[in-house]
């Protein structure tokens, strides 16, 4: 049997018993293009997913701490509705993706790894974007590094 690796699971295995909120905490640090940080709005940010399911995953959040669509003001939904529009332009522009999965998991029971504080992920998808490797290995190829797509997109904006 060959083994293939994935080193680069073993971060995302590890920041699972860390504390506190990255939503929370990456905004308030300084180093947006370390913290992978695209845009910042008034009432909410675009985050690339440091543990992505394809090139160019986005996370859209409000700064605020909230878990639930409710919680929202009308002005922050507002905003973060408007952001999720441009992160897709900017997406087709930049990634030139064949289709979008964009959604919501609230709470841990529907898949939430963040459940404590709400946030859109957007996922690029182009056909044939899925392959043997997440079946059979367990893996998923990454064709860029996240540096690489953080620079092409923050170009872009």
């Amino acid at each position: 049997m060959e083994h293939l690796w994935a080193p680069w699971r073993i971060e995302y295995l590890q920041r699972a018993a860390e504390t506190g909120c990255i939503l929370c905490q990456k905004p308030r640090e300084s180093n947006d293009e370390a913290n992978l940080i695209l845009y910042r709005g008034q009432h909410s940010f675009v985050i690339l997913n440091a543990f992505p399911y394809n090139p160019g995953h986005l996370m859209v959040a409000p700064y605020r701490h909230i878990a639930d669509l409710q919680d929202f003001t009308d002005e922050e939904a507002g905003e973060l509705f408007a952001i999720l529009k441009r992160s897709l332009e900017l997406l087709r522009e930049v990634m030139k993706p064949v289709g979008f999965n964009v959604g919501l998991n609230l709470g841990r029971a529907a898949g939430a790894g963040i459940d404590k504080h709400l946030h859109t992920h957007i996922v690029p998808r182009w056909a044939g974007d899925t392959n043997f490797m997440p079946v059979v290995a367990d893996t998923k190829v990454m064709p860029e590094a996240l540096i690489g797509t953080y620079r092409k997109l923050r170009e872009k904006l």
